[in-house]
């Protein structure tokens, strides 16, 4: 159940769609990666920004790959076109 929850939360966070948006489009979108990795350590039963284990859980590993490419898309859509 849990690995079909992190999954589902990682999809979601690789197809945010683009648009054209602006520095403040981009914090909030940033906000909503937060949001969306803090659902994600709970289901997977941690809490965010405590794991600090060399060797994190798949689940966490998951997480922090999903976090990531959330964040490069905020970046893209967000910060690129006004850079």
């Amino acid at each position: 159940m849990r690995v079909k929850l992190i999954t589902t939360l990682a999809a979601a966070a690789i197809l945010v769609g683009q648009s054209t948006a602006g520095p403040a489009a981009y914090g909030v979108c940033q906000s909503g990666c937060s949001a969306v990795a803090v659902a994600c350590y709970s289901a997977a039963g941690f809490t965010f920004g405590a794991v600090a284990a060399v060797a994190a859980p798949p689940a966490i590993v998951a997480c922090n790959s999903a976090f990531g490419v959330c964040s490069g898309k905020c970046a893209v859509v967000g910060l690129i076109p006004f850079i």
